[in-house]
């Protein structure tokens, strides 16, 4: 499994008497701090991460633009912070002004994920392997930016040859500017108002000065007018803003997690995934100096072909400017959510197009208890048979978990508790507020994009998926955001991209279990 995790780079500072050049340095990971992945809601545990070698610093996730190399990894309280040395390229040259300037103020880690386990709806890791260290325009976490980067040699200043000190110190004296009289302004009455709503949003923005006269400015006004009502102060009474933006979707990859995504490969539209299309054989020999077993061995390819994912949206210099939660930082939060929903939907859809009438077994009952372990078992049996691996998971829609919830035996108890009496064959453990759970000993997989796919003439919905997860891969490079100014329109163009593919390598590992048997 692999995360793309952003967070906004803190500085260290170098310490005495050591001159850094041509590094970057701050916060890889916050401790204990959720945020929303691609892959769902996140919380890296502290001592979770760790390097071998020196992790790749790298743009945008994007391997064929190399920076430079990781060079530190400091384990603090707090935060994983990192230190980067930049190479001396243009692509690195770059890195260093735009990070200067504030442009590339954030940092993004890739992780591979060991270990992990589920707080609700968020990924708790507690394993994890740095493969690389990316530096681009946003983060999620607004916790620090920027604050200096080593970017060259630092210069000793030098004397001008040939000059006494005398001769300097005669520049110095020369160099100091006349005194210029000014013209005499005649001072008038100073006028006060209230000021308009956005003048005291944006001087609020602004803070210091700006803000302390504008104040001023309000208590000269009600200094001279006395009783002041609501009505009366518009400008200083705005209405608030609630924040953050209540969003209704929760952007979850669960299938894509249990999967695991592997780095895409970085040349060409389509590329190959061998398999064994024809097994060798062994048997007893017959008798002495007989002739042994023999069969043909074939290795043959699976041809997958790379999609591109993305959404882009257009907004206003001014919306952007004048918003307050960001209208900027909600758009890109909800494009990174709604890729995360279309890669996932479409490994749901890889997988129904797959399966074919061999794959699903008859669900008899999905109220009977003894009747649902037995066709379970049928549909772990028939995968073994094919390969001799036994499934891992149990991917359904929520409308299927609910049924799994509510599935009870003779007595009337839950055959899969929240709690974990002795005699159970699995629990749903958080109950109805997460979807953990081990039914058989199944890693219990929930999605709600497993909605209206066709298999046969069920919607997917109405299926438990059984398979073990080596039968189906995922494969990602996400790429991040890119922003485009317009000047005609005083527009700004925002656009999520990455490049993602997903294929049934071996339908074999794939049981689906339905209400009935008719497929199309």
């Amino acid at each position: 499994m692999k995360i793309d995790l952003k967070a906004d780079v803190f500085s260290v500072l170098a310490g005495e008497g050591e001159e850094k050049t041509r590094t970057i340095a701050g916060v890889a990971v916050p401790y204990g701090v959720d945020a929303v992945a691609l892959t769902g809601a996140v919380r890296i545990e502290r001592g979770a991460i760790r390097a071998e070698g020196k992790p790749k610093f790298i743009r945008d996730h994007d391997l064929s633009r190399p920076l430079g190399v990781v060079t530190e990894l400091i384990d603090s309280e707090d935060a994983l912070l990192f230190e980067a040395k930049i190479s001396a390229t243009r692509d690195g040259d770059e890195a260093l002004v735009l990070a200067s300037d504030g442009v590339l103020d954030s940092v993004s880690v890739g992780l591979d994920v060991e270990d992990f386990e589920y707080d609700g709806r968020t990924m708790v890791v507690k394993s994890a392997v740095m493969r690389e260290l990316s530096l681009l325009a946003y983060g999620a976490f607004q916790e620090a930016k920027v604050a200096s980067v080593a970017a060259s040699e630092p210069e000793e200043p030098t004397e001008p040859e040939g000059e006494s000190e005398v001769d300097q110190e005669s520049k110095v004296e020369a160099a100091e500017p006349a005194t210029i009289e000014t013209p005499k302004v005649h001072a008038a009455p100073k006028s006060y108002r209230l000021p308009s709503a956005g003048e005291y949003i944006l001087a609020m923005r602004r803070g210091g000065h700006d803000f302390a006269q504008l104040n001023d400015n309000i208590q000269q006004v009600f200094a001279a007018t006395g009783d002041v009502l609501v009505s009366d102060a518009a400008g200083v009474v705005p209405t608030p803003i609630v924040a953050p933006v209540y969003d209704n979707i929760n952007p979850l990859r669960p299938i894509v997690n249990a999967l695991g995504a592997r780095a895409l490969p970085e040349s060409g539209a389509t590329f190959i995934r061998p398999y064994v299309k024809v097994h060798s054989s062994a048997a007893a020999q017959a008798n002495e100096l007989a002739g042994l077993s023999t069969a043909d061995f074939e290795v043959d390819d699976i041809v997958i072909t790379k999609k591109t994912f993305g959404g882009k949206l257009v907004l206003s210099e001014q919306v952007i400017d004048w918003s307050a939660p960001s209208m900027l930082d909600q758009a890109i939060t909800d494009m990174a959510g709604q890729y995360a929903l279309a890669t996932e939907k479409y490994v749901v859809d890889q997988m129904a197009a797959a399966i074919t009438n061999s794959q699903e077994v008859v669900l008899t009952s999905t109220t009977d208890e003894e009747e649902f372990v037995r066709d379970l078992y049928l549909a772990a049996a028939a995968i073994a048979e094919t390969g001799n691996y036994l499934p891992n998971a149990l991917v359904v829609a929520p409308k299927m978990w609910a049924t799994l919830g509510g599935l009870t035996d003779s007595t009337g108890r839950a055959v899969f508790p929240q709690a974990s009496p002795i005699s159970n064959i699995g629990t749903l453990r958080d109950g109805v507020t997460a979807w953990n759970g081990n039914p058989l000993g199944l890693n219990l997989v929930v999605s709600n994009q497993i909605t209206d796919q066709a298999i046969g003439d069920q919607d997917a919905d109405d299926y438990y998926w059984l398979l073990n997860t080596r039968g189906v891969e995922v494969y990602e490079q996400y790429k991040g955001f890119l922003r485009d100014e317009t000047p005609g329109t005083l527009s700004v163009t925002v656009a999520v991209r990455g490049y993602f593919a997903a294929h049934v390598v071996d339908v074999n590992m794939i049981r689906v279990l339905g209400p009935n048997a008719a497929f199309a």
